[in-house]
């Protein structure tokens, strides 16, 4: 959702009361939930008439989608299987309906990744990796800056080599969080883990927890370091991304955020940004760029990540298309 939706969504649900905005909340993600919550907080005055735009979008909707009980998860499977493939349908449908084979690990998704540090920190790494997978990248890697460097990295490695979530594995991650799980033996198991989870979650950790993990797997398996490494996408490999690609991209990030961002990018990837850009647009960017003062290094590495959380949400809708090595496989 981009900011104006964000907004939209903001206004209506101040103006549902707090019943009926409860009730929507409960439908939320943890992220949603904390994006849409933020923004509310912000929404301090709302003018009459784009209050009533919000009011009279929201009601044509409404009226024109009526109220049907569809099965969508088998429409939208049969959907992206005939426009994509079965191959490429299913690296998105993993994302877009994945079965919610264990309802007691949701608990998990919304606590404070220190807790959730606490919590595992005495696990056996391989119990770790089975729960760990089941969050969003940008939690499992808060949590594992919070883990010993020993125990990251083998943590790491089990979640690079994790193929899939067996019934018993599940049977056992059961045991360890009693009654946050229940019923793993009618789990089956799902695709999760592998080489692009460990690529993802070490794109978060930060250049220095990056490069120690990476060599404490390259000293385990070599061939398994390099498959890791090939999949991470950097800010730099924005370069690999084509023209419309990189519209779409600007068009969902913020200006100040693009700013710090490419106070640490080549010269060649802000050419490459600027080109893409209204020459009005670009010639304030290079000004804004040329006057702005030094930038903490963690503050530009922080702003790159931002961007590149959108640039792989946008490939997952399929907007743009991430280099993933040479055969530039969908990320």
């Amino acid at each position: 959702m981009d900011d104006q939706g964000l907004e939209d969504a903001a206004i209506l649900l101040i103006s549902m009361g707090e019943e009926e905005a409860a009730e929507v909340f409960r439908h939320l993600t943890p992220k949603e939930a904390q994006k849409l919550g933020e923004k509310m907080a912000r929404t301090k005055t709302i003018q009459r008439d784009r209050y009533e735009k919000v009011l009279l979008r929201f009601e044509e909707q409404v009226h024109d989608a009526g109220l049907l009980e569809l099965d969508t998860d088998e429409y939208v499977r049969k959907v992206m299987r005939r426009a994509l493939g079965d191959d490429k349908a299913n690296l998105l449908l993993d994302r877009i309906v994945r079965v919610n084979d264990a309802p007691g690990i949701d608990n998990l998704k919304w606590m404070d990744p220190a807790a959730v540090a606490d919590l595992l920190r005495r696990e056996h790494p391989q119990i770790v990796a089975v729960i760990l997978v089941h969050l969003e990248p940008e939690q499992v890697s808060e949590v594992l800056r919070r883990f010993p460097e020993g125990h990251r990295n083998e943590v790491m490695i089990r979640l690079a080599t994790l193929d899939g979530v067996q019934p018993a594995a599940l049977k056992e991650l059961s045991e360890v969080l009693s009654k946050v799980l229940a019923g793993g033996d009618r789990m089956r198991k799902a695709n999760m883990g592998g080489v692009k989870s460990a690529a993802e979650v070490l794109n978060l950790l930060g250049s220095a927890i990056e490069g120690s993990v990476l060599d404490y797997i390259r000293e385990t398996d070599a061939e398994l370091a390099q498959k890791i490494t090939d999949s991470m996408f950097t800010f730099d490999d924005l370069m690999r991304v084509d023209d419309r690609g990189i519209q779409a991209l600007l068009k969902e990030v913020q200006s100040e955020s693009l700013l710090v961002a490419l106070k640490g990018a080549t010269d060649d990837l802000r050419e490459k940004i600027f080109r893409n850009m209204s020459s009005r647009a670009a010639e304030m960017l290079r000004e804004d760029l040329a006057s702005r003062g030094p930038v903490r290094v963690a503050e530009v590495e922080a702003e790159q990540k931002e961007i590149l959380q959108i640039a792989r949400r946008l490939s997952d809708e399929g907007q743009l298309m991430l280099g993933g090595g040479s055969d530039g496989q969908f990320l």
